[in-house]
């Protein structure tokens, strides 16, 4: 292949079913597999002018480690917690009686906090997106973000108190 950029289509024909391996043996999940598999070759389709494909399968191994290892970190960051659970039940509540306390649980936490944290609350907690997608969306810094969450927790933990 020498100095020439990669013919990402032939790449993925022969190495897709090594990359899918590799994706599945990390993500112990066939659907994220396929899809960070997918991302791989995206990656490989975004950058293909400035990879050296010397070596595809070494490199397709090291995108494809990389790309899981970042999903299972994000997924950790994101494991519910116990105020995480809480606003899942919230979230959750289906019967009449459960939504009516959950609205005024709700009420009660974003009603003195600015519009902006109920967003980023259910941009994180409910959507699942990053602190830095979210930052992006709402026009904050990740601090911004962070700190927003960590006083919605505070205030959530001493509804939990009284």
């Amino acid at each position: 292949m020498g100095d020439e950029a990669p013919d990402v289509e032939r790449l993925c024909e022969r190495y897709g079913p090594m990359v899918y391996r590799r994706c599945l043996r990390l993500l112990r999940d066939e659907d994220e597999a396929m899809d960070a598999c997918q991302d791989v070759f995206v990656r490989l389709l975004e950058r293909r002018d400035r990879l050296d494909a010397r070596y595809p399968s070494s490199l397709l191994y090291r995108i494809a480690t990389n790309l899981c290892l970042n999903r299972i970190r994000d997924r950790r960051r994101r494991a519910t917690s116990g105020d995480d659970a809480l606003l899942a039940r919230i979230a959750s509540a289906e019967d009449g009686e459960s939504a009516a306390g959950a609205r005024l649980l709700l009420d009660r936490l974003f009603g003195r906090q600015p519009e902006s944290s109920r967003t980023i609350a259910v941009l994180h907690y409910v959507d699942g997106l990053t602190l830095e997608q979210v930052a992006e969306v709402v026009g904050l810094s990740v601090s911004g973000v962070r700190h927003r969450l960590r006083s919605l927790r505070v205030v959530l933990e001493r509804m939990e108190e009284s």
